[in-house]
C-alpha cells in the first residue's frame, strides 16, 4: 500500500492505492455460500440533471445459509453468509448530475463475476448555502462451521488438496465512504463475490473512491474513506481458533482538494496448493 501527500497550491492532493488482504492458512477460508436453486437478479439504472435537490436512497440486505439460516449457532457443515450495501445522498440546492447502475444477481458466480455491483457518478455545483452529503457502505460477512472431507468442495478435478479438513472461520469485511460538500465530482465503485459452488472461485470485496473538482476549482469540504476488517480462522474441522486479523484504516481529506482517491480490495479462498 503507498500512501502519498502532496500540496498543489491549496489542494490537497491523497492517492491511497491497492490495498489487498489475502488471508492464509492451512487451507484458507473463504468457501462462499452455494446458491439455492431459484435464483433472482435485478438490474437498475439511474440519471437525473436537476437545477435543485436530488436525494437517493438504497438500501440492500442479503442473508444466505447452506442449510437452515433461522438456527444460530452454525450447526456441523453449516454455512451462512450476509451482504449488506446502503447509500444516503442528498445534493439541495445546487446544480446535479447523477448517474446510478446497479446489479444483484443471487447465482453462484465464478471469478471475474460478481453477485453485487454498484457505480456511481455526481456532479455537484451548490448555489449559496447548498451542499452534497454522500454516505456510501458495504458489509460482507461469512462464517463456516466447517467440513470434515473437503473431497467435494473442489470443481477442479488437477486441484491439489493441502488437507482433507476445511476449518471453520468468521470473517467480516466493512468498506466505505462519506463525502460533504459544496462543489465536487464524485464517483465509486463496489462490487462483491460471496455465492459460489465452493472453492470455484475466491471470496472479493472491492470498493473505490475518486474525488476531484471541476474544471480548474478544486472540490471543497470533506472526504473519507475506509475498510475494517476482523478475520478469525480454525486450522482443523471443528477446531479452536487459530489466527485472528484485526485490521483497520480510515482516509481523510479536508478543505481545497484536488484529489482525493482510494481503492480498496479484499480476497478470500481456499488454498489448494
Amino acid at each position: 500500500m503507498q500512501v502519498k501527500f502532496f500540496m498543489k497550491k491549496s489542494g490537497f492532493f491523497v492517492i491511497s492505492l491497492a490495498l489487498l488482504i489475502a488471508v492464509t492458512g492451512v487451507v484458507a477460508a473463504d468457501t462462499g455460500v452455494d446458491g439455492v436453486p431459484e435464483t433472482q437478479g435485478f438490474v437498475t439504472s439511474t440519471a437525473s440533471q436537476v437545477v435543485g435537490t436530488v436525494t437517493e436512497t438504497d438500501s440492500i440486505v442479503w442473508q444466505l445459509a447452506y442449510e437452515d439460516l433461522s438456527i444460530p449457532p452454525l450447526n456441523v457443515s453449516e454455512i451462512a453468509g450476509t451482504m449488506s450495501y446502503t447509500e444516503d445522498t442528498i445534493a439541495d440546492q445546487g446544480l446535479v448530475g447523477y448517474t446510478k447502475v446497479q446489479s444483484l444477481d443471487t447465482a453462484n458466480a465464478v471469478a471475474g463475476t460478481y453477485n453485487f455491483n454498484t457505480e456511481k457518478l455526481v456532479e455537484f455545483v451548490g448555489l449559496d448555502t447548498g451542499r452534497m452529503i454522500s454516505d456510501e457502505i458495504m458489509v460482507v460477512d461469512i462464517a463456516d462451521y466447517g467440513y470434515n472431507n473437503t473431497g467435494g468442495l473442489y470443481l477442479c478435478p488437477f486441484a491439489a488438496q493441502v488437507t482433507n479438513e476445511s476449518p471453520g472461520y468468521c470473517n467480516i469485511i466493512e468498506l466505505g465512504s462519506s463525502v460533504d460538500v459544496p462543489l465536487a465530482s464524485l464517483s465509486t465503485a463496489a462490487d462483491e463475490r460471496h455465492v459460489q459452488t465452493f472453492s470455484d472461485s475466491a471470496v472479493a470485496a472491492d470498493y473505490s473512491i475518486k474525488l476531484t473538482g471541476l474544471g480548474d476549482v478544486p472540490a471543497m469540504g470533506s472526504a473519507t474513506a475506509y475498510i475494517n476488517a476482523h478475520l478469525q480462522e480454525a486450522r482443523t474441522y471443528e477446531g479452536v481458533k487459530a489466527e485472528d486479523v484485526s485490521y483497520s484504516e480510515t482516509s481523510t481529506a479536508a478543505g481545497d482538494i484536488v484529489l482525493f482517491q482510494k481503492v480498496m480490495g479484499y480476497q478470500s479462498g481456499l488454498r489448494r496448493y
